[in-house]
C-alpha cells in the first residue's frame, strides 16, 4: 500500500491508490479516510505527515482540527436535546435564552440556528480573536446584537457563531457546556475520539494545520463581498495558524475547534445512517433521525457568495451545488480546507475524511472531489 497504513476491502482499492498518490504527491502532507457500511468499518486508512516539516508520521490516532466539520457533531447535539424532549425546533431561543431576544431577536427559532438562517453569522464589529475563546464574553455579544437579515428568510452561514449559538441554548436547557456535553454524552458512551477542543495531554498526537496559500481562493475578492460576507468573515477574520494554538485548544468552539479523526468521526456520525443507535448506545430515535432529511431552506447563501445551499434539520442535503454528494438521501458539512463527512441511511454508510494540509476555498476541495466521487462509485 506504500504511503497508506490501515485497512480496506477491495471495493475500496482505488481510494486508498488515490489517497497514497497525493500523499507521495505532496498533494497531502498527511490525511485519513473511513468509511462504515452497516456498523461495519470497511475502510480505515491513514497516511503522511502530522507536521509541515514532515518529521511525525501520521498514526492511527492522530487528531486533528478539523475546522466546521466540527458542526457536524454540534448539530448531533442539538438534535439530541430535540430528541430528549428538551426544546422543539419551533422553540423560540428567547424562551431558554432571555437575553438572546433583544434588538429584534426574539422570534429566532432554535432550527434557525440549525441552518444558519438566523441572522447572527458573525460578531458585530468590534470584535477580537480572544473574544471568541471567552464563552461568557461572546454569547453576551451575540445576545445583544441585531440580525443581520430577517431571520429564516435566506440562509448565511454561521461560520464561528453556530457552536456558540446552539452551546449557549444546550447550556441553558442542561446545565452542561457544549463540550462537556460531547465528551459525556456522545464521544464518552461511544468510546470515540472526538473532543471539542483538545486536552493538553493530546499535544504530542496533535496534526499540525498547514494553511493554504489563499484560504479564501474560489470565492469573489473582498471588494465584492456583500456586507454579510464582509461582516462574518471579518468578524472576527479567520487566521487558519491560530488552529495550532493553546488558547484555541483550550476554548470551547462548537463551529470549528473539534480535534478528531476519520474513523471517530464515522462512528459518531453513523448513528444517522444506522437509525439513532451505534453500538448499542441510542443517541436519537429513528424519527428524530428523519427530521433531518426534511428540507428546511433552500437558495443562494449570503455569506458563502451566493453558493446554493439546501438545509436539512442541521445538516446540509444534496443539491447541484456540490457535484460530488449525488442525490439520494443522504445529509453532510464539511470544513474548512477539505475535510468533509458524509450521512448515507439509504445504504446505512458513513464517510468521512480529514487531513492537515488545508485545500483552497471553503466548500471542500479537490481533494474531497477526488475521494468523495471515487467512494460513490465503489458504492455504486
Amino acid at each position: 500500500m506504500g504511503n497508506v497504513e490501515g485497512h480496506f476491502t477491495p471495493q475500496f482499492a482505488a481510494l486508498a491508490h488515490a489517497l497514497g498518490r497525493a500523499i507521495a504527491d505532496g498533494e497531502e502532507c498527511g490525511a485519513a479516510i473511513a468509511i462504515d457500511i452497516g456498523g461495519e468499518l470497511v475502510v480505515d486508512i491513514w497516511g503522511g505527515y502530522a507536521d509541515a516539516a514532515r518529521t511525525r508520521p501520521w498514526t492511527a490516532d492522530t487528531i486533528v482540527n478539523v475546522w466546521s466539520s466540527t458542526k457536524n457533531i454540534t448539530a448531533l447535539a442539538a438534535l439530541m436535546l430535540i430528541d430528549r424532549g428538551l426544546i422543539e425546533a419551533h422553540t423560540p431561543v428567547a424562551q431558554v435564552w432571555p437575553e438572546f431576544g433583544a434588538a429584534g431577536k426574539e422570534h429566532i427559532e432554535f432550527r434557525h440556528l440549525l441552518t444558519h438562517s438566523s441572522g447572527v453569522s458573525g460578531w458585530e464589529q468590534p470584535v477580537t480573536p480572544e473574544d471568541i475563546l471567552d464563552w461568557d464574553r461572546s454569547t453576551a455579544m451575540l445576545a445583544a446584537q441585531t440580525p443581520w437579515w430577517e431571520p429564516g428568510t435566506a440562509t448565511g452561514y454561521h461560520a464561528l457563531t453556530h457552536g456558540h449559538l446552539i452551546g449557549e441554548v444546550l447550556r441553558r436547557v442542561t446545565g452542561q457546556s457544549l463540550k462537556r456535553f460531547v465528551a459525556e454524552e456522545i464521544a464518552g458512551p461511544l468510546g470515540a475520539d472526538f473532543q471539542i477542543g483538545a486536552r493538553p495531554e493530546d499535544d504530542e498526537r496533535i496534526a499540525e494545520i498547514i494553511a493554504p496559500a489563499d484560504p479564501f481562493e474560489g470565492i469573489p475578492p473582498m471588494d465584492q463581498w456583500t456586507e454579510q460576507m464582509l461582516k462574518t468573515f471579518t468578524g472576527p477574520a479567520p487566521d487558519p495558524l491560530v488552529a495550532n494554538s493553546a488558547a484555541w485548544r483550550a476554548a470551547d468552539i462548537g463551529a470549528a475547534n473539534g480535534h478528531t479523526n476519520a474513523r471517530a468521526l464515522t462512528k459518531i456520525l453513523s448513528a444517522i445512517s444506522l437509525g439513532g443507535n451505534v453500538d448499542g448506545v441510542q443517541l436519537l430515535r429513528p424519527e428524530t433521525v428523519e427530521r433531518i432529511f426534511d428540507p428546511q431552506i433552500e437558495g443562494p447563501d449570503l455569506v458563502l457568495a451566493g453558493h446554493r445551499l439546501r438545509m436539512g434539520l442541521g445538516y446540509g442535503l444534496p443539491s447541484p451545488a456540490i457535484g460530488y454528494i449525488p442525490d439520494g438521501k443522504i445529509c453532510f458539512w464539511g470544513g474548512w480546507g477539505g475535510s468533509w463527512e458524509s450521512m448515507n441511511p439509504d445504504r446505512r454508510t458513513t464517510i468521512s475524511y480529514v487531513m492537515n494540509k488545508m485545500g483552497p476555498g471553503i466548500e471542500g476541495s479537490a481533494r474531497t472531489d477526488r475521494y468523495f466521487r471515487l467512494i460513490y462509485d465503489a458504492l455504486g
